[in-house]
């Protein structure tokens, strides 16, 4: 076999594949005997029957075509590997020319990785965020605890904001009851947002036994999107009563005995929350300043598939699960479609852009993926999609997608390491460190996942959860 390569620009090639007959021996066979287990003739037995009976009664050409589809990849991915290639996607292939018993000939045109040229990062620098934890947040992260151990007792009197309300509601459009738009016996907390707009207003002012009529959009259900006239009986009103601050709440809380040990856990805990968003706001600023460093030429077959790709993502998966489809979501963000396109095709391009980059960081500064590193990742992973680990592992095993996460976890690496090599200081001027190399790594692999768009719903798609 011979091939030759021809650049066709940055991020495509043609090869050029001359192949002798007798290369094509193996698959000539292999097509006999497959089109001796199809066919029947007359006298012969199954899977008996002779190469010249085939040509003669079924043509050689089908013997030829079936020979030559066998023999397609194999010496495509031998002209890929003589001639070194990184290769994206699939070819495409066309069969140039054919010779029985002399020769077969094909091009095959085809993506690649852009060759890059990694210059010096260690001149970037970025501006953070001071970590402060002030009195203001812990009293804020206490008092939501307290939320938590809340109370309720019925009353007799109107109702009122922070009231927990039992209700009864009914939902009509264009005067028809919605088969589904009866419930009973719903327990709503007035001013937390969680039933339909209006609602609050609607129910402040009635006692147990009253009843209003609202008009509000629908967020669900069979006329989802659709102005609704909703009844709302009020059939209990109940007042929230909070635990007071006090020695005995830190104990009932928490494993504290008085409320200043509590609230010193509360400081500390929050302190670690804010240098974790600092060390992930580092990793994302380092990321954006390597990118433009860096040219990095897209082929613009990958870039299309990836925007179709995040537009499914969206659609069929966060949207989906929210009730919502595109034309609302545009709606709600104030986005026309022009806008979304956009942005959409800019995210993909930083996606395709981060992967190459840190792909070529891997290989440039020889970084290597232990098995407990993979394992952690996968545990990380598997709780964000609400898998259990060994459900999670098992669908990435099944679905050949243990690579995936091993590049994951290589570009965090790499990541980390070109923040490492940067100097970060935040907005009091203070140099920072990033002194815990785990916790580096994994605000690395979260900020690559959303650079990305390695979402839960992509994960999903990829391991067929």
């Amino acid at each position: 076999m011979k091939s030759a390569v021809e650049t066709l620009n940055p991020t495509r090639v043609r090869l050029t594949v001359e192949v002798p007959f007798e290369e094509l021996k193996d698959s000539l066979d292999a097509a006999y005997k497959k089109i001796n287990q199809q066919v029947t003739v007359k006298g012969f037995r199954k899977g008996k029957i002779p190469a010249r009976v085939i040509d003669q009664r079924f043509g050689r050409g089908a013997v030829l075509e079936e020979a030559v589809n066998d023999a397609l990849p194999k010496f495509y991915t031998e002209a890929v590997n003589e001639g070194e290639l990184n290769v994206l996607g699939q070819p495409e292939v066309d069969i140039t020319e054919l010779k029985d018993g002399e020769l077969l000939a094909f091009t095959a045109e085809v993506d690649i990785r852009p060759v890059l040229e990694i210059p010096d990062y260690s001149g970037i620098e970025v501006e953070v965020d001071a970590v402060t934890v002030s009195d203001e947040d812990i009293d804020k992260s206490v008092e939501q605890l307290r939320e938590r151990f809340a109370s309720t007792s019925p009353v007799e009197r109107a109702a009122q904001d922070g009231d927990v309300l039992t209700l009864d509601l009914e939902a009509k459009v264009d005067g028809e009851v919605l088969p589904d738009g009866v419930a009973q016996g719903v327990s709503y907390t007035i001013g937390s947002g969680e039933l339909l707009d209006g609602i609050d207003e609607a129910v402040k002012g009635l006692e147990a036994g009253g009843s209003a009529t609202f008009t509000s959009e629908l967020k669900g259900g069979s006329a989802q999107g659709k102005e609704a006239e909703v009844k709302v009986d009020v059939t209990a009103v109940a007042a929230r009563e909070l635990p007071a601050l006090d020695d005995d709440f830190a104990q009932l809380a928490s494993e504290f005995d008085t409320l200043d040990e509590l609230k010193a856990d509360s400081a500390k805990r929050l302190e670690q929350m804010k240098k974790y968003d600092q060390a992930t706001q580092a990793q994302e600023k380092v990321l954006d300043e390597l990118l433009k460093l860096v040219e990095v030429p897209l082929p613009e077959k990958l870039l299309a598939d990836e925007i179709q790709t995040r537009k499914h993502n969206l659609e069929h998966h966060q949207l989906g699960q929210m009730g919502l489809d595109l034309a609302k979501y545009l709606e709600i963000q104030g986005k026309s479609e022009e806008e979304f396109d956009a942005e959409t095709k800019e995210q993909a391009e930083k996606g395709i852009k981060t992967q190459f980059i840190l792909d070529e960081l891997v290989n440039k500064e020889k970084l290597n993926v232990s098995q407990e590193e993979l394992t952690e990742h996968l545990m990380r992973r598997a709780q964000s999609s609400g898998m259990s680990p060994d459900q999670f592992a098992q669908a990435v095993v099944e679905g050949g997608q243990v690579p995936m996460l091993v590049g994951e976890v290589a570009r965090g690496k790499a990541l980390a390491v070109v923040v490492e090599a940067a100097t970060v200081k935040d907005s009091n001027g203070e140099l920072i460190e990033l002194d815990d190399e785990e916790e580096a790594e994994e605000a690395a692999e979260s900020v690559v996942a959303a650079a990305e768009g390695t979402d839960e719903a992509k994960a999903e798609e990829k391991t067929g959860a």
